[in-house]
């Protein structure tokens, strides 16, 4: 007997006589399998790039040209010592630089994000005390989105106040989000509009106009004033009062900003409201965001981070967003809707993928039944789905034109079958019904090629069969 065969046996004998520990193994096996399940990221597509990260500086007034050579550049030369980096990209914009830093596959995003934060700090210094911004990058890191809708009256203004002060620091809260994209509306600005001919008939200049509004927004700290044992904490409030405070409708009051003083004449007073004009006005305006019907509305975007799970931080943010709209955060009227939720495409992606497999299970058992008339048979091919699907047409293919020769027990019981590239269906399927119907599953072994047949087939019986199970 061949030592194949041997091996095999031994095998088979062990598992059919030690069933308790095939059956513990199997249980063993099982728990292994839905504790890896429990870790799998299950993604509707997944993430095939490297670590990217994409660094920002802003200088407001200079030129693309001044930018590329005062801070692209020194960034680029800082960062290409860096460990594991791949490409550096960049682009330079009117008061703005961005690089982009590609790592190679397989490179940690906090060692990358880590390493890119000490290139910045040791190898670079930029004019006038700037900061560099790294952000992470990711392909698919867009995982919720959701709009914030208000009554008509509220304003597009306000709104985009509460995404900016309430919602987005909430959001930012939740593990697993990195950033918060805000889409949309105006942002509220108060505006002071200076007459220069009454700056110059009052001998007052611009800087002193900002001066004097910025110093004049501050709250300040005195001493304690003591009243017999107690004492009296004494501050100076100064903060500039808008009105919103209680109600953001209502935030459009610029009384605070005009009566600020800029210098006196004569012990009058000089404020701000005898050389400017002040009212509420918002930033100028580079887009604007729209959804279905509605062309001006104010969104948001939740980015996870890249090394994070759908499946995690999706509820985590789902659960937030149903927390402050619960919870008394917003102002009257106001609620976030959330209008995309990758969970729900992972979940379609799941479906399609199970439901493709069960038929695609069920298919085959139904065929194998159907031309084999074995209900076993069926249920093991059915079960174990393509793989022994291909396992068996590749024994087929590989026979074409060929004799395969099997045994059950003893050369007297040969089962044998001319197979012909022209009939491989049906003879494939006699054979599988003949070995069925013996008991036996075997595996052929073919002779080497040679030019007579009568030696090919006593060549064959000599040497016995590669492997045969009884059942």
């Amino acid at each position: 007997m061949p030592q194949g065969v041997g091996v095999l046996r031994s095998i088979l004998t062990f598992g059919l006589t030690r069933q308790p520990i095939i059956l513990l193994c199997l249980l063993v096996f099982v728990a292994g399998g839905l504790i890896a399940f429990s870790k799998l990221n299950i993604e509707a597509y997944p993430n095939p790039a490297p670590v990217i990260l994409e660094i920002t500086a802003q200088a407001p007034g200079l030129s693309a040209e001044e930018m590329e050579r005062y801070y692209t550049i020194p960034m680029e030369v800082g960062l290409a010592a860096t460990p594991g980096v791949d490409i550096i990209r960049s682009t330079s914009f009117y008061g703005l630089s961005f690089v982009r830093v590609v790592f190679k596959y397989g490179v940690d995003y906090y060692f990358a994000r880590t390493q890119a934060a000490l290139s910045l700090q040791q190898n670079v210094s930029l004019p006038n005390n700037v900061s560099p911004t790294i952000q992470g990058s990711s392909l698919v890191g867009e995982v919720v989105r959701y709009q914030i809708v208000g009554p008509p009256h509220f304003g597009l203004s306000n709104l985009r106040t509460v995404q900016d002060w309430i919602v987005q620091r909430r959001l930012l809260t939740v593990p697993g989000v990195v950033q918060v994209n805000t889409w949309g509306g105006t942002t509220k600005e108060y505006e002071v509009e200076v007459d220069l001919h009454k700056l110059d008939a009052y001998s007052i200049t611009l800087p002193q106009v900002v001066s004097a509004i910025g110093n004049a927004n501050i709250n300040v700290g005195g001493r304690e004033l003591r009243i017999g044992q107690q004492s009296v904490n004494i501050r100076g409030v100064g903060l500039i009062d808008s009105g919103g405070s209680d109600d953001l409708t209502q935030g459009w009051k610029v009384s605070d900003i005009e009566n600020i003083v800029l210098s006196q004449s004569n012990g009058v007073p000089i404020q701000v409201k005898d050389v400017a004009r002040v009212y509420l006005g918002n930033v100028p305006r580079l887009g604007r965001a729209g959804r279905d019907n509605e062309d001006d509305v104010v969104a948001a975007i939740v980015v996870m981070n890249r090394t994070m799970h759908t499946n995690e931080v999706a509820p985590r943010i789902l659960a937030e967003i149903d927390k402050i709209n619960r919870d008394g955060s917003l102002p009257t009227g106001i609620k976030l809707v959330t209008y995309y939720d990758r969970t729900s495409l992972v979940a379609v992606t799941t479906h399609t993928v199970l439901h493709n497999l069960i038929f695609g299970c069920l298919l085959v058992f139904l065929i194998q039944w159907t031309f084999l008339g074995d209900l076993r048979s069926a249920i093991i091919v059915g079960s174990s789905t393509f793989r022994l699907h291909c396992s068996s047409a590749s024994s087929f293919s590989c026979c074409s034109g060929k004799t395969p020769t099997c045994y059950r027990s003893a050369p007297s019981t040969l089962v044998s079958s001319s197979i012909r590239p022209s009939s491989w269906s049906k003879t494939s399927f006699a054979t599988s019904r003949q070995l069925t119907n013996t008991g036996a599953i075997c595996w052929p072994r073919l002779p080497k090629a040679s030019s007579d047949p009568t030696r090919r087939a006593d060549r064959a019986a000599r040497r016995g069969p590669i492997g045969c199970a009884s059942s």
